[in-house]
């Protein structure tokens, strides 16, 4: 595991840039599971506007940790926010966009997009596997949309499972912790202060740490990197 701690989320941004620009310049195609959140606005943006035509994105193809149940013109979609930020300021080919379809019924589209990656992606383990998985926590120690509150989700079978926001009840569309840990590498973005205690709590495996599903993220075979804000990370120094 690889501690990556910025004076700044715009610091944050641009490291894990330059990380992502680094990570895709191979010839082979990059298969990469995209996270919501703010801080990956501010990630977006830079990407967009630094390296927008530094990278060749027709060899890289992008795919959702999770998303909302919402249309995909809705404020709170995942795939809304990419598109803002990212997707309409460089030239990526629509077809290497695969978004969850949020307006479906959530238990058909999970087990749909659990064949999308069955089908796009390439398999180790038995499994599918991307290259890069994106992930933010929430305050609640939270990642991807498997909340505390439903933690067993993480050990579904399934590629893909329906999760419950735990307050709005809002439904989720969302990955699995096989293939979130089945990853050649996996980067948390995490920035704000309002981090900071499930950040200590994890990283030092304090008080009930185990109850938080980012607390589980550990790839198999592959690299964890955390990128931090310095108030994100005000605990582990």
């Amino acid at each position: 595991m690889k501690l990556k701690i910025a004076d700044s989320k715009e610091q944050v941004a641009k490291e894990f840039s330059e990380y992502f620009k680094d990570l895709v310049s191979g010839d082979d195609t990059t298969h990469v599971a995209l996270s919501g959140g703010s801080t990956p606005k501010i990630v977006f943006d830079y990407l967009a506007s630094t390296f927008g035509n530094e990278i060749d994105w027709s060899k890289i193809k992008f795919y959702w940790g999770d998303e909302r149940c919402v249309p995909p013109t809705d404020p709170d979609s995942n795939y809304k926010m990419t598109v803002d930020h990212l997707l309409s300021k460089i030239d990526i080919p629509s077809f290497n966009v695969f978004r969850v379809l949020g307006e479906n019924e959530p238990e058909g589209e999970a087990e749909r997009y659990s064949q999308v990656l069955d089908t796009e992606l390439p398999k180790e383990n038995g499994m599918p596997q991307f290259d890069l998985v994106m992930l933010g926590m929430g305050d609640d120690g939270h990642t991807v949309s498997i909340f505390p509150d439903s933690i067993a989700l993480w050990d579904a079978s399934e590629n893909c499972v329906v999760a419950t926001h735990p307050d709005s009840g809002q439904k989720r569309v969302t990955l699995t912790g096989k293939i979130v840990n089945n990853a050649k590498s996996v980067a948390f973005l995490v920035t704000g202060a309002g981090k900071a205690e499930k950040v200590q709590e994890i990283l030092k495996k304090q008080k009930n740490f185990e109850l938080y599903p980012a607390s589980l993220v550990h790839p198999t075979d592959g690299e964890l990197t955390w990128f931090m804000d310095k108030d994100a990370a005000k605990g582990i120094n």
